[in-house]
């Protein structure tokens, strides 16, 4: 091959098959991420038992969290300037460095450490599968691939308890970190092989690193204060009312950096359209609710309605599935109607109205109707997320999608800690309606007190959904781009 055809063939779009491999080479990665959200909270007593440092273990979830949100705008800028074969390798080198910290973790500091780390490289492997398949498919396109997105992350996240619970009883819990090691290592494998035909898009960008220093702080620092107000602290105590304060100034500083530096770490053409902005949003508010009751469903199910905890997480597998049926099903659709919006908008109305009915009966609910309810909220919310990645990708030059996509997530987690925030409020407000007694008669009230509480909840999440579907409301149909521009050598 002579130099003159070389150009044209590294220029050849890719094949279904191509793009379909180089899916698979980053679904490993996502999966990871997926798991390592939920996988420690079967394990967390036995830990804490094991270091005889109970009061410590909600920082293994927090740390995890805070670090893994706060990094993900720099993964999407990095990806723009290093590419995301290199962002990717990055996340899984960190990712694997902390799961060997944890697994030889002696002592409960260090393995919060740890968990930092691995927050670090988790920000990254969650935001980068959805970077890729932007270079890869075309709007249009986008839905046929997203189906494989939506199964590994939503299956990684409901196994997640049940594996790092087997591990703890039957093994260890350090096994956890253990088995990651030879998983990450298979990943990193995976990215080098498969990932060889990605068409690159990066362009000479700057990172902004003092604007990343100040999301940075501003992020940890909100975060901090809604972790532990009104749990460890008071809301009006000294460390929370610092945290919101450095939150502000902070958070302030770096919207005035996002105006005057050359290269802001989030370009400001990103938010230039109302379809970029409308799509960001109702992904933020749509995620937020479904996380958030991924979290509270089981504690609802156990308080008031009477459920085992093996019962409750057993009941939730129906949202699994159904979530994962629609996403595919509507993904194949996207690209192939004119009025893309309308099967997600339907969706979407068929899940606020299931919220609201199990918000209105959650005290008389029986397991039944708690199947379908949650059925429904499934498969109306499914649509939503594989529509709003579209719209950005459709709303954004292909040279900044990374920082699209990184933008779009750090929004979504952000938004889910304040959400949760919220609803752990909301359900602390029952007090000792959430605790449970041997008293019959007690056991009766207190089952009616955590239902009034969930009931609330409930409702907020139905909030959450109502503003998510006026977004759509407020969307406007662009025609879906049918290819993607030439890649850079």
């Amino acid at each position: 091959m002579d130099a003159q055809t070389a150009p044209l063939t590294a220029l050849q779009p890719l094949t279904h098959r191509e793009s379909r491999r180089i899916v698979f080479g980053v679904l490993l990665p996502t999966f990871l991420g997926s798991l390592d959200n939920t996988v420690l909270a079967s394990a967390l007593p036995t830990i804490g038992r094991d270091f005889g440092d109970v009061a410590s273990l909600p920082w293994l979830i927090t740390a995890y969290l805070i670090a893994a949100t706060a990094v993900i705008p720099l993964y999407g800028k990095i990806a723009d300037i290093r590419g995301r074969a290199f962002a990717l390798r990055l996340a899984l080198v960190l990712y694997i460095s902390a799961a060997l910290i944890c697994a030889l973790a002696p002592n409960m500091l260090t393995l919060i450490f740890g968990r930092v780390i691995y927050g670090f490289g988790g920000g990254g492997l969650t935001s980068l599968g959805m970077i890729v398949l932007g270079d890869i498919a075309a709007p249009k396109e986008r839905g046929r691939y997203y189906a494989y997105f939506s199964v590994v992350y939503t299956s990684a996240g409901a196994m997640g308890p049940a594996l790092g619970g087997f591990l703890s009883d039957y093994v260890h819990w350090s096994a956890i970190f253990w088995l990651n090691l030879p998983l990450g290592l298979i990943a990193l494998a995976m990215t080098a092989t498969l990932l060889r035909r990605l068409p690159r898009y990066e362009r000479p960008h700057r990172l902004d690193v003092a604007g990343a220093i100040l999301i940075v702080i501003a992020s940890v620092a909100f975060m901090l204060a809604l972790n532990q107000g009104g749990l460890r602290y008071a809301w009006t105590s000294p460390p929370i009312v610092t945290l919101l304060a450095a939150a502000i100034i902070f958070g302030g500083a770096f919207v005035w950096r996002l105006s005057t530096a050359i290269e802001p770490l989030i370009p400001l053409a990103i938010l230039a359209t109302p379809e970029a902005r409308i799509g960001i949003a109702a992904n933020a508010f749509g995620w937020g609710a479904i996380i958030g009751l991924n979290i509270f469903l089981p504690m609802y199910l156990q308080s008031a309605v009477g459920m085992t905890a093996t019962h409750s997480g057993v009941s939730l597998m129906v949202l699994m599935v159904a979530l994962n049926v629609s996403a595919g099903i509507s993904g194949q659709l996207l690209g192939r109607v004119k009025r893309y919006k309308l099967v997600p908008m339907l969706g979407l109305g068929v899940a606020v109205v299931a919220i609201f009915t199990l918000a209105w009966r959650a005290d008389r609910v029986t397991p039944l109707e708690f199947e379908i309810m949650v059925a429904l909220f499934g498969l109306g919310f499914g649509p939503l997320p594989p529509l709003c990645t579209t719209v950005v990708q459709n709303s954004v030059a292909v040279h900044h999608l990374g920082a699209a996509i990184g933008t779009m997530n750090f929004l979504r987690n952000l938004f889910t800690t304040m959400l949760v925030a919220v609803f752990g409020a909301i359900v602390m407000s029952g007090g000792s309606a959430l605790v449970p007694t041997a008293d019959p008669s007690s056991s009766a009230v207190a089952a009616g007190q955590a239902a009034a509480a969930f009931s609330r909840v409930f409702f907020a999440a139905t909030a959450s959904l109502v503003v998510a579907f006026i977004g759509l409301l407020l969307l406007k149909e662009k025609p879906l781009q049918t290819n993607l521009p030439p890649p850079r050598r």
